[in-house]
């Protein structure tokens, strides 16, 4: 499942309740819970909102391997979904500047509308490039939306609802998962996979009118009224334009195998490196405990799940013979296992161990991207990969769910809506490179014959078999999550004993 996923931070949040604190049914400590009056408007309208987000993701997964197929596009099967992350990441900059200044709900109307003028793009799409280019443009709404949403749970949740807010949006992704792919699957092949893009946007059009209200009132406008409102920073709007495009650059090159590719390549590095170095937390990438090392683990765990999860359904398809909507159905399990890890972690006798959840929901995931590929070997059952997905997503569950609230405790009231698009940048960022990593092994070692497979222009029927490109995508990522288990150790800043 592609991390919307649920993800998504005014004075100083008070403590958690105890562990021994009952928690009522609503989900909240104390009277309060997050269906209870004063919150019920809010959060079934910003839950319907991921629900929609959720369901258009699985739907969308499971109908990609028709479309690139369709298009003509499989060589560009992994910019497809890249292209996505790459416009996110200038989204999430400006998403959280705006909000920080002005509030989430103009970065959450307009990223709602681009992230449906895209879909609509996509199903209409004639050529792979439009195709990519609607999905470029669904990214960078959603990289608004994303931090949006951040910055409404931080605003008008006190912090002991934020754990079951985040449990929530999580949860809204279990119908989906298993409706999605079955929906999607069946509306592609009988109506065709356009209809997938474009029967979704308007979907969306009652949950946003529940919520923009409500949203109008317990969280617009400055995090502190009083103070004067500064202007938007250029620079870090800059550094977030170079991330974009020295992603941009860098798949792109992992697209195009040949000599000259090396010039792009060169560039966007040149353009990503400083760029990432000037959004992120300091001591990010050495691992530093706190703040950097939970902005880090997300992009770790995301990166490494949402680039071998792309690849699932195009592998089943094409080297085992399955449906597209068998080929979905294999992963909709996840869907309410990784709700089942996001509870695991909301509860309050889960805050003192949040560390060791998500060391284990790493090395779940490290094992569940292990799992999938022994698929290729003919006598193993498919059915392997649909058990790998559901305790791998247990495992999502947990490290999204324990660095959502991590980065919500650790970040002040003015830097909520920075630090959350820097996590999500993170999140992204990962995706875009271990897409284009993966991609670039998935086509140096034959995949892009399958697209010639799928059209009948391959010479034999063994063309359309090769295991050595898939297994060249999920075994580096099951050692980059297995990675991730260590940073996972490193999430909590050591107390400082007094003397």
């Amino acid at each position: 499942m592609t991390t919307p996923e649920p993800r998504d931070t005014e004075v100083a949040p008070p403590p958690p309740p105890p562990a021994s604190a009952p928690v009522p049914a609503g989900g909240g400590g104390g009277r309060e819970g997050v269906l209870r009056a004063p919150y019920r408007a809010l959060s079934v309208g910003i839950v319907s909102v991921v629900f929609l987000i959720a369901f258009e993701a699985t739907a969308v997964g499971t109908a990609m391997p028709v479309a690139a197929r369709e298009l003509h596009g499989i060589p560009l099967y992994a910019f497809a979904f890249s292209a996505y992350f790459t416009t996110s990441l200038f989204g999430m900059v400006v998403s959280g500047q705006w909000a920080d200044r002005r509030g989430p709900l103009g970065p959450l109307a307009l990223g709602m509308t681009a992230w449906a003028v895209g879909l609509a793009l996509s199903g209409t799409a004639s050529a792979m490039w439009v195709f990519v280019l609607g999905r470029a443009v669904k990214g960078l709404g959603g990289g608004l939306v994303i931090v949006a949403l951040y910055v409404v749970v931080s605003r008008a949740y006190p912090s002991h609802l934020q754990p079951a807010i985040m449990a929530a949006f999580a949860a809204s992704w279990v119908i989906p998962s298993v409706v999605g792919p079955l929906a999607a699957g069946t509306v592609a092949e009988q109506l065709g996979w356009r209809w997938v893009f474009l029967g979704i946007p308007v979907l969306v059009v009652v949950p946003l009118a529940l919520a923009l209200p409500a949203i109008r009132q317990r969280a617009s406008g400055p995090a502190d009224p009083g103070a004067p409102v500064p202007g938007f920073d250029r620079r870090r709007i800059r550094l977030a334009f170079g991330i974009s495009l020295g992603a941009g650059l860098l798949q792109y090159a992992g697209q195009d195998l040949r000599w000259l590719s090396l010039l792009p390549a060169a560039a966007g590095a040149a353009l990503l490196v400083p760029s990432v170095l000037g959004v992120l937390p300091k001591g990010t990438y050495r691992a530093a405990r706190g703040l950097p090392s939970v902005v880090l683990l997300r992009g770790v765990a995301a990166g490494s799940f949402i680039a071998a999860e792309s690849f699932v359904p195009l592998m089943l398809v094409t080297q085992r013979g399955l449906s597209p909507t068998l080929a979905g159905l294999s992963l909709a399990a996840g869907g309410a296992t990784w709700a089942l890890g996001s509870f695991a972690q909301s509860r309050p006798r889960a805050e003192p161990h949040r560390e060791r959840l998500a060391v284990l929901g790493m090395l779940l995931v490290a094992a569940a991207i292990a799992t999938a590929p022994t698929v290729l070997i003919e006598a193993v059952p498919v059915w392997i990969v649909a058990v790998a997905w559901t305790y791998g997503c247990f495992g999502m569950g947990l490290v999204i769910g324990s660095t959502s609230v991590l980065l919500l405790k650790l970040s002040a009231p003015e830097e909520a809506g920075a630090n959350s698009a820097a996590l999500q940048i993170s999140d992204a960022l990962s995706n875009v490179l271990l897409l284009a990593a993966g991609g670039a092994a998935f086509a140096a070692l034959g995949g892009a014959a399958l697209g010639a497979a799928a059209h009948g222009t391959a010479t034999t029927a063994a063309t359309a078999s090769h295991p050595a490109a898939f297994a060249a995508v999920f075994l580096p990522m099951a050692a980059v999550a297995l990675a991730g288990a260590w940073v996972a150790t490193r999430l909590r800043v050591p107390k400082v004993v007094p003397e």
